[in-house]
Formats: C-alpha cells, sequence, structure tokens
C-alpha cells in the first residue's frame, strides 16, 4: 500500500470521524479489481438473505412454503444512481437449484403498478430463463435502465414450477405483490397475496460512474427498519442515503432483524455473514456496526430457552473480530452503542425481554464501545435516543411504541447524529 494511503487512513481513525472522510478516502483507496475497468459497479441496494425456520419459533415467516406458477413483484429504492443495473438473487439457504421462468424490471408506480414505458426484460447469460443454483447467488446481465438516486425500481420474477422458500429476508419493510400466472410485464399484479418479506431478490448493483463507493450499516432489526412505517423508507440507513446520494456514496442495509453478535439466530451470527454482507461488496469503504442488543435480550424468552446472559467478553470478543476484519480491509468501522429498552415487549408473551440485570449489561458493553479504541468513530445512539429523565428507556418521540425500535422520528434522528461534515453537506 503506498505511503500516502496508508498515512490518510491512519489520519481518518480520528475519535470524531466524520463521513465527509469518506469522500476523500474513496479517491485515495483503490480497488485493484475495479481499477482496470470502464464500468464502476457498487451496490445501491440490498438485503441480507436469510433461511427460513419452521412454525415451532415465536414469530410467523410471513412467505407460503412453496410458491408455484406465480409472479412475485418486488419494489426497492436506489441509494445512488447510474446508467445501468444488475440485480442478484440468492438461493443461500436451499438444497435445490431455482428456475426463473422470466424476470423483469422497470420504474416502480404506485403499489403494484409500474411506469408506462419503462419495462425491461432482465437476461441472465443473455437468456430470458435462468436456474439460481443451490447453496449460491445468480447476478443478472446489466439492464439498460437509467436510474436515479433515491428512486423506485420495481423487479418481477416468475416461477414455473413448484419451488420452495427456502431463502428470504424477512423484515423488508416494503409490500410485496405475489399473483398467478405469468404477470412479470402486466402494468398491474393481480395479486392473490402480499408480505412484506422479501423473496430471492437480495441485491441490486449499479453502474455508477464516479461513485464514492459505499457505506454498509449492519445490525438487527432496530437497523433493518422494523419501526418504521412500512413503504416509506424511513430506516435509518435509508435517511443516511439521502444525506449522501448527492456526493455519490451509496448506503447498503445490511441488518437482520433478530440478528445476534457470537450467535445465530433469525439469520447467521454477525461474524459469520460479515465478508458477504461487508467486505464482499464493491466498494466498501466504510461499516456501521449496530448489534448486540438481542444477545442481552433474548435470554429467558421463548426466542431462547435458556436465561444465561452472555458475558460481556463474549461480546467485545465479537465486536473485535469484526473490527480486525474491516481493518484488515482497509475499511472504516463505526461502533454504535445499544439503544435503551426498558419495557420493552412488556405485557406480550415476551415478558421479561427487559431485566436490570439486561440492563446493567448493557451498560458495560456501552462503556467498553465508547472507551476501548476498537473503533474507528463511535456514534452514540444510546445517548441521542434515550430519555433523560429515565435512561434506561427510549425517549416517547424516538419510540416506535414497543419500547425497542425507534420510529421514524428516531431513525432519521439516529441518521443525522452521523456527523457528515462540510465536505458533504446536507
Amino acid at each position: 500500500m503506498p505511503h500516502l494511503v496508508r498515512r490518510t487512513i491512519v489520519a481518518l481513525a480520528t475519535k470524531r470521524l466524520t463521513l465527509a472522510a469518506l469522500a476523500l478516502a474513496a479517491t485515495l483507496i483503490v480497488n485493484p479489481a475495479m481499477s482496470g475497468e470502464k464500468q464502476d459497479w457498487v451496490g445501491t441496494w440490498t438485503a441480507s438473505p436469510q433461511p427460513t425456520w419452521g412454525p415451532d419459533f415465536a414469530l410467523p415467516v410471513k412467505i407460503a412454503p412453496k410458491l408455484e406458477n406465480q409472479t412475485i413483484r418486488q419494489t426497492i429504492r436506489t441509494s445512488i444512481g447510474g446508467k445501468q443495473f444488475r440485480i442478484v438473487l440468492s438461493n443461500e439457504y436451499t438444497n435445490a437449484p431455482i428456475q426463473i421462468g422470466e424476470a423483469h424490471a422497470a420504474i416502480a408506480g404506485e403499489g403494484s403498478k409500474i411506469v408506462a414505458g419503462t419495462d425491461h426484460v432482465v437476461t441472465f447469460g443473455g437468456q430470458t430463463k435462468a436456474i439460481v443454483p443451490a447453496g449460491a447467488p445468480l447476478v443478472s446481465d446489466p439492464v439498460d435502465l437509467p436510474l436515479d438516486a433515491l428512486s423506485h425500481l420495481s423487479i418481477s420474477i416468475y416461477l414455473p414450477r413448484a419451488t420452495p422458500i427456502s431463502t428470504f429476508h424477512w423484515d423488508g419493510k416494503q409490500t410485496a405483490y405475489i399473483g398467478d400466472g405469468n404477470q412479470t410485464a402486466s402494468d398491474t399484479i393481480a395479486a392473490a397475496q402480499t408480505t412484506d418479506a422479501r423473496i430471492l431478490v437480495s441485491e441490486v448493483l449499479i453502474d455508477a460512474p464516479a461513485n464514492h463507493g459505499a457505506v454498509i450499516a449492519i445490525g438487527d432489526s432496530i437497523t433493518d427498519g422494523n419501526g418504521a412505517t412500512l413503504d416509506a423508507d424511513n430506516r435509518w440507513p435509508d435517511f443516511l442515503a439521502k444525506r449522501l446520494a448527492s456526493n455519490h456514496i451509496a448506503v447498503l442495509n445490511a441488518g437482520i432483524s433478530g440478528a445476534r453478535l457470537p450467535d445465530d439466530a433469525m439469520g447467521v451470527k454477525a461474524s459469520a455473514r460479515f465478508d458477504r454482507d461487508v467486505l464482499a461488496q464493491p466498494g466498501a469503504k466504510a461499516v456501521v456496526l449496530l448489534i448486540g442488543i438481542n444477545d442481552i435480550s433474548w435470554p429467558g424468552t421463548p426466542f431462547v430457552s435458556g436465561k444465561s446472559l452472555p458475558s460481556l467478553a463474549a461480546l467485545t470478543d465479537g465486536y473485535l473480530q469484526l473490527a480486525a476484519q474491516a481493518h484488515a480491509h482497509n475499511l472504516i468501522i463505526l461502533g454504535g452503542t445499544l439503544t435503551p429498552f426498558e419495557g420493552a415487549l412488556s405485557g406480550t408473551p415476551l415478558e421479561g425481554y427487559y431485566t436490570p440485570e439486561k440492563e446493567a449489561l448493557r451498560q458495560k458493553v456501552n462503556d467498553w464501545i465508547r472507551t476501548s479504541g476498537a473503533f474507528d468513530a463511535v456514534v452514540d445512539f444510546d445517548a441521542l435516543l434515550r430519555d433523560p429523565a429515565h435512561p434506561a428507556r427510549l425517549l416517547p418521540e424516538f419510540d416506535s411504541g414497543d419500547h425497542l425500535h425507534p420510529g421514524d422520528k428516531g431513525n432519521r434522528a439516529m441518521a443525522e447524529a452521523i456527523d457528515l461534515g462540510q465536505r458533504i453537506g446536507n
């Protein structure tokens, strides 16, 4: 690595790192795999794949176990725009290949509608039919449909054969429409059912000349947007994407509701998916990490049968490993403190989600995040969202209502708490 680049990276690792520095870092840290290409591919949207679970788990899957002779239409919002894009389908947790009968992409309208004149057939290796291999992704050919930053893309996939759905993204926060037959080219889906889970579609890559790379937000349901309004793009990474779009910096949401740090949950543990969701992202420059509250809150609830809390060392060791992986790949990593959760899910079958013992562990974890020096910067989401009169609770105006997840206003505040600096502006 050139000495100038190395000195620049060290200079960026300050206590009060601003994301304005990402634009500078992007001009100095060159991805060798991209430097010789005319195209500038970067992720503009993602939904991290998860394995489905059985009926004995505390939460429903929200999708049918099998689809056959049906079309799925899903909408995604870009973070940055570009002249063409690729769609990535995931079959990671399925032991059989999936046949794609046809796929289309178009500018999204209201509901399941598409904008007239924007419909494009999506091909894979030049073919309209494709196979998504078992345990693997499938990347489409480039689609020559320019997309603006913060625009909505409609993706329609037809599954002609009986297709077990074992790979999905549970908390999509966007309505998907499922209709009978091949409706991929239809202006509107005649929907037999809807869901807010993601099916098959895991990423959209965009050819964005002069892009300054990507910031990846990895975490649990707070990052995934569980408390945000459906179909409104009001997760905190969505608000951050809006702030960074004019500087051609993509923001990818790699949150998984129910995710944990050292253990599998509603998705594999963070250390097991960090390579896929962060390090493997083309143009990755920085990662914002906010995870650990489920490791603390789940013991003693129907989510986890045992009552023993993880040790502080088990959690901090996990953070150190993720920081080490990020730094080994020349990524900047920002650590987020764990947010308040007193009163969370009280009066539900998940009674005991919060206890004073769990709160004490959260405080110890936050003290470590603030003082350990493991991260290049700390985003103190705890201090931002807590009620000054009752610090173990979310401030009511930021609370979605379940005393665990921030609502739309809280998500906006989280994004704005990351100092963008004068180089990027607001």
